[in-house]
């Protein structure tokens, strides 16, 4: 891998056990990290946890033989980006390390702050507040946050949130998405308030005001 990356144009750092690659995840700065799951020392989804309790951010690619929907989804809510299954293509691999790195550009580039009324999120720290209140937040809970809060008053489609969370192209026919909406309305609604998140049946969710009622 490295040596098709490198002959491609990118400039790379090897490390070749866990503990040295989250050495390398917190003192040194990358555009794109690619973490192989079962990593001697301190395996790779581990790794991956411990940087974004640290607040690192670099996006990471998750590369297993684990390829089970249910791996997928431990690894992306253990804070992966993205998620790629043994054996692959290596043009593969390099559209998902590209892609990656589009996004953290993109980032770069978009507001630090994303505001509905009273819910904050602030994308430098990694946190969100309602009010007064911090609210802990998952990083996949973060994530789905975030694409509703940038696209807030539209819709989003089921399948858009599964391709822009969870980095699914197809639907693994699971209840992933309604589950997540309901546990993070938990967090984020106290008792009696108006839900931020609200069910646009047929189409989806969104961060946005009532619809109007009929007259």
């Amino acid at each position: 891998m490295s040596r098709n990356l490198a002959a491609r144009g990118h400039q790379l750092k090897v490390v070749g056990d866990g503990l040295a690659a989250l050495r390398a995840g917190c003192y040194d700065e990358f555009d794109v990290m690619i973490v192989d799951r079962l990593l001697p020392g301190m395996d790779g989804l581990s790794v991956v946890r411990a940087l974004r309790a640290r607040g690192v951010g670099t996006p990471a690619l998750l590369v297993t033989a684990l390829g089970a929907v249910a791996h997928r989804i431990d690894g992306l809510e253990g804070g992966a980006d993205d998620y790629l299954v043994k054996p692959f293509d290596f043009d593969e691999l390099h559209a998902r390390v590209k892609a990656l790195g589009r996004r953290a550009s993109n980032a770069r580039h978009e507001p630090t702050r994303l505001q509905y009324e009273d819910l904050v999120m602030d994308r430098l720290a990694r946190t969100v507040r309602r009010g007064d209140r911090e609210i802990e937040l998952l990083p996949l809970e973060y994530r789905l946050l975030e694409v509703l809060l940038l696209n807030a008053g539209e819709p989003i489609t089921r399948m858009m949130l599964l391709e822009q969370v969870w980095g699914l192209h197809f639907d693994p026919r699971t209840n992933i998405v309604e589950t997540h909406i309901s546990r993070m309305r938990g967090k984020l609604d106290p008792d009696g308030t108006e839900p931020l998140i609200r069910t646009r049946r047929g189409i989806g969710y969104l961060i946005g005001p009532a619809p109007p009622t009929s007259p």
